[in-house]
Parts: structure tokens; C-alpha cells; sequence
């Protein structure tokens, strides 16, 4: 198929627009946007900056992608926005080019679902399968790895990390990294529970899901301290992959500051 172009958008000459993609009326694109085939953009969308967006992605109204970093101390570095394939990105939503304070990156996945006037901050990194609900904010260097759910309302604090398999509870205030296969709320949010509608969907088998709620208690209600908790699990024999995971990503949140285990790439 070829490319569809309304008559109104405006679009640069050195952009590189694959096949079988469509650009709806009022939209801009600039002279450094690569667009995979297949994607569709309907109205008023502005893609500016250095930004790829791969193949059968649906963006809506509204959306801006690759606007400069809301960084004061940004000075024009050249910096870019990645998304990858399959993603949905839904009305009003900004996702922002990236400083040079890391890889001068912003990016999201693959099979994403950001729904209306989220915000994706400079040098973020969203994995694959991410949910992001109405409103929901991420600060700036938020890694959010895959198939993490975001409910609306949601804000996250700099330089926090969220887990796989994680769930956030709508309203929440994020300050802190949220451990994967965990379910957590509040202000600020704090584990409440594993999240066990995730971790059944996606197959995995009780015997995991009962050691990873064993292992909540034992961090979260209980209290009694990781290493501890790594004991009492390998003599019960529930030291699985994905519990060493959470002990790992526990252990390296510890070790940062402020619960957050990536804050010290802010003094960097």
C-alpha cells in the first residue's frame, strides 16, 4: 500500500516516511522523524526533533513527540526519542526528548498502551507491554521495565524504577522504586500485596506466585530484614528465579537513596 497524506499536514522534505503510513490532517512533522510503515497518525499530531517511530503505531490527536526536555539546564544538546512497534498512543499524550545526562535517549517499547494526556519525561525508558492510564506522569530518567501497569492519576518521581509485572494503583504518589510483582498505593506508594491478577495472566505457576507472596510477608509484613528473608526462603525452598529477582531489585533500591537505587545517577 502507499502512503497516505492529508492535504493540511505539513510535513519536512527530509523526513523519512516508510510505506503504508498515514498522516491525518494538521499534522507536523520535522526533518529528522523516521516513520515505520504502517503507523497511522490521525490529526494535529507534532513529531519534532530527532525521533524514530517504528512500525504499526497508532498515535491520536493532540500527541506531541521529541518536544525538548523540560531541563533547565538543557542547552540544545542533540538528543532523540526511540519507539518501537505495535504501540497505541492516545490523546494529548507528550513524551519528550532526551537530555545528555545519560544516553541522550527517550524511549518506549514495543505493544504500549499510553493513554490520554500521559506524559513520558526527558530520558525515560519504557519497556514493552507497558500500561500507562489517563493522566498518569512520569519525572524525568523513570525506567518503567515490561509489562508494568500504571492506573490513572499516577505521578512518579525521578530516577524511580518500576518493576515487571508491577501494578500502581490510580492517585498514587510514586517516590520510591516499586519492586516488581508487586501491587502498590498510597502517598507516598507502598507494597500492599503481590499483584496476582498480573502474574496469573501471564502464566505463572502457583507454586512462583505462592513463594513471591511469601516473600512480601516476609519483607513488607513481617519486617524481617533481606537476608533474613533470603534464608528463610531457601529453607522452605522457594528461592525461584523470579523471588531472586525481587530480592536483587530490593537489594539494589537499598543501596541508593531516598528508596530509589538509580538517584545516585543525578550527582553523575
Amino acid at each position: 500500500m502507499s502512503t497516505i497524506v492529508a492535504q493540511h499536514a505539513v510535513i519536512d522534505s527530509r523526513a523519512e516516511i516508510a510505506e503504508d503510513v498515514e498522516i491525518g490532517p494538521f499534522c507536523v512533522i520535522g526533518p529528522h522523524v523516521k516513520i515505520g510503515r504502517g503507523t497511522r497518525l490521525e490529526n494535529n499530531v507534532t513529531v519534532m526533533g530527532s525521533v524514530t517511530i517504528g512500525e504499526h503505531n497508532r498515535i491520536f490527536p493532540g500527541v506531541v513527540i521529541g518536544g525538548d526536555p523540560q531541563d533547565l539546564s538543557y542547552r540544545g544538546e542533540d538528543a532523540q526519542v526511540i519507539i518501537g512497534d505495535h504501540n497505541v498512543i492516545r490523546e494529548a499524550v507528550t513524551i519528550n526528548r532526551a537530555t545528555t545526562k545519560e544516553d541522550g535517549i527517550t524511549s518506549v517499547g514495543d505493544h504500549c498502551y499510553l493513554m490520554a494526556c500521559s506524559h513520558v519525561a526527558h530520558d525515560c525508558r519504557v519497556g514493552d507491554r507497558v500500561v500507562m492510564a489517563n493522566g498518569t506522569l512520569l519525572g524525568g530518567h523513570v525506567h518503567v521495565n515490561d509489562n508494568a501497569t500504571l492506573s490513572g492519576g499516577v505521578c512518579v518521581h525521578h530516577y524511580t524504577t518500576i518493576g515487571s509485572y508491577s501494578f500502581i494503583s490510580g492517585v498514587s504518589r510514586v517516590l520510591h522504586d516499586v519492586p516488581p510483582y508487586m501491587l502498590v498505593e498510597g502517598m507516598p506508594a507502598r507494597p500492599r500485596c503481590i499483584n496476582i491478577v498480573a502474574l496469573k495472566r501471564n502464566d505463572f505457576p502457583p507454586e512462583v506466585i505462592a513463594a513471591l507472596s511469601e516473600a512480601h510477608r516476609l519483607l513488607y509484613r513481617s519486617k524481617v530484614g533481606l537476608d533474613n528473608a533470603r534464608e528463610i526462603l531457601r529453607a522452605n525452598q522457594q528461592l525461584v528465579p523470579a523471588v531472586n529477582h525481587l530480592l536483587s531489585f530490593v537489594e539494589i533500591q537499598q543501596e541508593g537513596r531516598h528508596g530509589r537505587g538509580r538517584e545516585h545517577r543525578r550527582a553523575a
